[in-house]
């Protein structure tokens, strides 16, 4: 299976509302940086009334843009695909100068208890002000004027991520759980690998034929991409497991390895990855460590 075929040429358009489908535009927020590419999408949906999706940071810039784009059009929804500071800290704040209803999976929650002593690394990435006032069921539809949005329920970046599927057109409004330019981070506590890889067999099983991603261009073949990044995984679980074997025991080694050839400044995000293979395989027997699986312990094989 070849390598998924990352896109990273760009134009955000910073300011600029972009048409990306019939009634869909695109705002990217100017946001920059390693973990977010050129910034965070947002995404207006409909014509005349309007469903804002991942209304963005807390960032002045973005938040005049946005309101430039929705052009004094009702707003009857604000919704977030994750509770991460890039994507959902305008979404009370717009919810409630348009007397939108506010919704979303739920409030953010981490993927598993914290362990004894443990830290959550990604603590400082999560929106924990981020309340919906309409929480959202897997498969639970919101209505608007011309449009139908469809929750999709794909943990693994983040326990409350969700897609949203644009009935009757073949878009995914996928969030940070598919994205053209680069793999997710999926860091334990926060995310899981084990529901990312099970969130990516669901995408699978369904008939979409556009993903809108959180931050980068539209993925026009989704089923061929996530084919190739479901075996990148696999691929990247068994260079894991494999270092394992050849006798390294923590994730430093690992990472200066595995990803030796990466820039050192996604090193971090890369041990956290590391870590999420990690935890996925003890759970299933493969490897073993002294407790449970942490950021900073020593690995061996099963």
């Amino acid at each position: 299976m070849p390598e998924p075929s990352f896109q990273t040429a760009f134009d955000p358009q910073y300011g600029h509302p972009v048409p990306v489908a019939e009634a869909i535009a695109r705002l990217t927020a100017p946001n920059a940086g390693p973990m977010t590419f050129k910034g965070t999408n947002t995404y207006l949906v409909g014509s005349r009334a309007l469903a804002v999706v991942d209304p963005g940071p807390e960032d002045e810039r973005h938040w005049d843009a946005l309101k430039a784009a929705i052009a004094g059009r009702p707003v009857s929804h604000v919704l977030a695909t994750h509770t991460h500071r890039d994507h959902s800290p305008l979404a009370r704040r717009l919810a409630e100068e348009t007397g939108a209803v506010l919704a979303g999976i739920g409030p953010h929650r981490l993927a598993r208890p914290l362990h004894d002593g443990e830290l959550n690394r990604l603590a400082e990435a999560a929106d924990t002000s981020f309340v919906p006032d309409r929480t959202l069921a897997d498969g639970e539809v919101i209505e608007g004027d011309g449009w139908r949005l469809e929750t999709v329920h794909t943990p693994g970046h983040a326990a409350n991520h969700a897609a949203y599927a644009l009935a009757g057109t073949g878009i995914l409004l996928c969030g940070d759980h598919v994205m053209a330019w680069a793999t997710p981070v999926v860091a334990p506590p926060d995310g899981s690998m084990r529901d990312y890889m099970a969130s990516l067999d669901r995408l699978l099983a369904r008939d979409d034929t556009l993903y809108l991603p959180g931050h980068g261009g539209p993925i026009e073949a989704p089923h061929t991409f996530v084919r190739a990044l479901r075996a990148h995984r696999r691929m990247r679980e068994r260079s894991v497991l494999n270092r394992v074997k050849a006798g390294d025991r923590t994730i430093g080694e690992m990472v200066a390895v595995i990803y030796q050839n990466a820039d050192r400044a996604l090193h971090g995000a890369a041990a956290l990855n590391v870590f999420a293979h990690l935890e996925d395989l003890v759970a299933r027997g493969s490897v073993t460590t002294d407790g449970a699986p942490t950021l900073d312990g020593r690995y061996v094989p099963a």
